[in-house]
């Protein structure tokens, strides 16, 4: 797997750290790179793209997350989620996400979720809202 640049991750959210995340081992538990990941795009869609995950007529549901760990973090580092786009579809979208110390470009982690959106109510899947299409196009697929 190549590093991805800077270029890659458009978009990042701060992620803090908490003296409860640390694993036995002093390290930042597995389960907590993925809290961060999923916590920063569920961000994303709500800020950037109107996501009403309470009461909106679609939601997005995980129906598959990844990630690979290149260095360890632990409390109190200060770290962000670098978020980009792997694929756009038509009713899912793969992030392109990195663990990232606060300021640097190299990633601790990588991770991949696919988000598929479903009618709330069916639970059958559905088009991904046009607000939402439209912050990724915007934020995430735009090169400056």
């Amino acid at each position: 797997m190549s590093t991805p640049t800077p270029l890659a991750y458009p978009v990042r959210e701060p992620f803090a750290t908490r003296w409860n995340d640390n694993d036995q081992y002093g390290h930042l538990n597995n389960t907590v790179y993925y809290a961060a990941m999923d916590t920063a795009v569920n961000a994303f869609m709500i800020r950037e793209g109107g996501l009403d995950p309470l009461g909106g007529d679609a939601i997005a549901l995980c129906a598959a997350s990844s990630c690979e760990f290149v260095a360890s973090a632990g409390f109190p580092d200060a770290l962000e989620v670098g978020i980009g786009i792997e694929r756009l579809g038509t009713t899912s979208v793969t992030w392109a996400l990195g663990i990232l110390r606060a300021g640097e470009d190299d990633p601790i982690a990588t991770g991949r979720f696919v988000h598929v959106f479903v009618d709330a109510a069916t639970r059958r899947p559905t088009p991904v809202p046009a607000s939402i299409r439209s912050a990724i196009e915007d934020r995430l697929l735009t090169r400056s």
